[in-house]
């Protein structure tokens, strides 16, 4: 038994020890997690939340095997050196500066899963490497939120003095050959544990888990946020490419279901200016024209002007967005595009050609053009707006005038509406694009008119009235222009921001935007309220209808005006499972299986009827889900999106 005696036993123990802590602090960063977003995430009981944590304990651990690999693999490599204090030292650096930064993931959800509704991917990645000012909201973020800064540093400082607490004794090897082999030994059996603690479990007939996984777990698919970490689904997308080709029916159901192409036949004299406002974060909650029969209690509105606009347009009170982030909202409204799982925007497949509204008004000889006052290039816009065709963009560049700049973002909305309504127009007809940007974080808005506007409930309230009150003042200028009276305009939010009253909590409408077509001229009779389902990627095929494009269109929306009739077929993504409102019901699928049944006036997701109901319509509603992924898969991944 000798041989035995050049185990080393402490220091297995103590590295044993090291992993336990990060599981513990991580089950109190899902702890605080649960806390700051516990108006978004019902958790009926403590039993509950300790199911969703125990259930958690899976995904913590990949995701501390992801961080701590190399951390262990040191801990446990044969190399005489391994306890002396210098070693030590180093050990300990490599192990809180990699698990603090990946440890920090997490706080940041504290604070932006109200904004993102997802926890953080590797999509953040697409998003930053767009934009210049990632400091400049680094900081204005831990100004605002100083206590997830203070829980953090209290945490890491906890963290660090548990780890202190016990020390790895300086001891040599006596006898080298035992140590070398003990060692190694120790090295493989956790190498194998390692590997099935990241893929989740040892079965080689089942893929390692994702983030889908967490859904196995929940009573609503908002709960599996709770279930999941930031830094396992920020590592677990890394690199991804969940775009496959996949094959559920044949090309006969397709066609006879889904519609890929649909053409309309209007007449049209003349040819209508088309101008569409993609208001940053104009979620459906601020508008009171989209909430007259919502019966929501002590409701207040923060859009007046847009509320006075609908009274004289056609709206769309039950519409849908198909993505969650902005360049989602541009693909999904101007091409019909909407984003899944992972974002067209920013897979392989997003530079290809695309028939959109702006490639149809380039056929009809329209002049195109794209405005937005961010500094060029920001978000990806001027990247995607080249791949749709605009033959013209704006931005801050252009806008030349650093005085109206923000700091953070973007050219205040009023003055850069201004530029906006001047600047447009200059050849008839036109398709313009405006995407406004005051109505974002870090919420500010212009010191001349501080106090002007209702505070409300939440940040988002107060810059969101603002926007209101520039496009008030871009119509002003607007209705001056000689091409006012013969134009359409959309307005539509790209995304829903932060949630103040229980019905915008529901699952399916956090993604929940209004939708408004208005025009001077009467001809095209856009008054009314619809209550028909709509969502963004129907505006392209409406507005290609309006302007009397007869050749076929390439969509999976329809035109919401035409009197050929298609079914509706909503969609958009969670960022872990696709949603479809087909019919009477709500439909969850994860890419292969339908996981979710729900009555389409089930927003929040509260009674799920998969395993309860099977009629012939959820049997074709199953179906029809499949057969539409199906076909966004094969027209993406092999470019017949033209």
């Amino acid at each position: 038994m000798k041989f035995f005696k050049e185990f080393r036993k402490e220091e297995v123990l103590v590295l044993c020890y090291r992993i336990f802590l990060a599981f513990v602090f991580y089950q109190i960063a899902r702890l605080l997690f649960w806390f700051f977003n516990k108006d978004l995430i019902k958790v009926d009981s403590v039993s509950d939340y300790l199911n969703l944590a125990f259930h958690g304990i899976a995904f913590d651990l990949t995701a501390i095997l992801y961080v701590n690999v190399l951390f262990i693999f040191l801990s446990l490599i044969p190399i005489v050196i391994n306890t002396k204090s210098g070693y030590q030292k180093f050990l300990f650096w490599l192990y809180f500066v990699t698990n603090g930064i990946a440890y920090a993931m997490n706080f940041g959800d504290f604070i932006y899963y109200k904004f993102s509704q997802t926890r953080l991917t590797s999509a953040a990645f697409q998003v930053a490497k767009h934009e210049t000012n990632i400091l400049k909201v680094f900081t204005a973020s831990t100004q605002e939120h100083p206590f997830v800064v203070l829980w953090f540093v209290v945490l890491m400082t906890v963290w660090v003095f548990l780890y202190k607490r016990f020390k790895i004794e300086y001891r040599k090897p006596v006898k080298l050959i035992p140590y070398f082999v003990l060692s190694i030994l120790t090295l493989c059996i956790s190498a194998v544990l390692i590997v099935g603690g990241i893929r989740g479990d040892f079965k080689h007939s089942t893929r390692p888990i994702n983030l889908v996984d967490a859904n196995r777990f929940v009573k609503t698919p908002l709960q599996g946020n709770i279930v999941l970490n930031s830094t396992f689904s920020f590592f677990r997308t890394l690199g991804t490419n969940n775009f496959r080709e996949v094959q559920f029916v044949d090309q006969k159901f397709i066609d006879d279901n889904i519609y890929p192409y649909k053409t309309y036949e209007r007449e049209v004299q003349g040819k209508p200016n088309v101008v569409i406002f993609i208001v940053e974060s104009f979620g459906r909650e601020y508008s009171g024209a989209f909430n007259k029969d919502k019966n929501i209690k002590d409701y207040v509105s923060y859009t007046p002007f847009i509320d006075s606009l609908a009274n004289e347009s056609l709206i769309f009170p039950n519409t849908f967005a198909n993505g969650r982030q902005s360049i989602h909202g541009m693909s999904s409204i101007l091409a019909g595009i909407p984003s899944l799982t992972d974002a067209f925007t920013s897979s392989p497949y997003s530079n290809q050609k695309i028939q959109s509204i702006v490639s149809v008004c380039n056929d009809m000889g329209y002049d195109t053009s794209f405005y937005h006052g961010a500094p060029n290039g920001s978000m990806g816009f001027l990247g995607f707006g080249n791949i749709l065709g605009y033959k013209h963009y704006y931005g801050k560049n252009e806008y030349n005038n650093d005085k109206d700049f923000d700091g953070m973002w973007a050219i205040w909305d009023e003055p850069f509406l201004q530029y906006f309504a001047k600047n447009v127009g200059k050849t008839q007809p036109f398709m313009a694009t405006v995407f406004t940007a005051s109505s974002h974080h870090p919420f500010k808005i212009p010191e001349k008119y501080i106090g002007k506007f209702k505070k409300g409930k939440v940040e988002m309230h107060e810059p969101m009235e603002y926007t209101d009150y520039s496009i008030k003042k871009y119509f002003e200028t607007a209705k001056k222009q000689p091409w006012f009276k013969n134009t359409i305009f959309v307005f539509t939010g790209d995304h829903p921001n932060q949630i103040y009253y229980p019905e915008y909590e529901k699952a399916m409408n956090r993604f929940a935007v209004p939708l408004i077509f208005y025009s001077p001229n009467p001809v095209y009779n856009l008054k009314g309220v619809n209550n028909e389902l709509a969502q963004q990627i129907d505006i392209y095929p409406t507005l290609a209808d309006l302007i009397g494009y007869n050749k076929k269109v390439r969509s999976w929306g329809r035109s919401l005006l035409s009197e050929k009739k298609y079914p509706y077929l909503i969609v958009n993504s969670d960022g872990t499972s696709e949603q479809f409102i087909i019919g009477n019901y709500i439909y969850r699928f994860d890419g292969k299986n339908i996981t979710g049944i729900y009555d389409k006036n089930d927003l929040g997701f509260e009674n799920n009827l998969n395993d309860k109901l099977k009629t012939p319509e959820t049997e074709k509603g199953k179906q029809i889900a499949k057969a539409w992924y199906q076909d966004y898969m094969n027209r993406v991944i092999n470019r017949k999106l033209n």
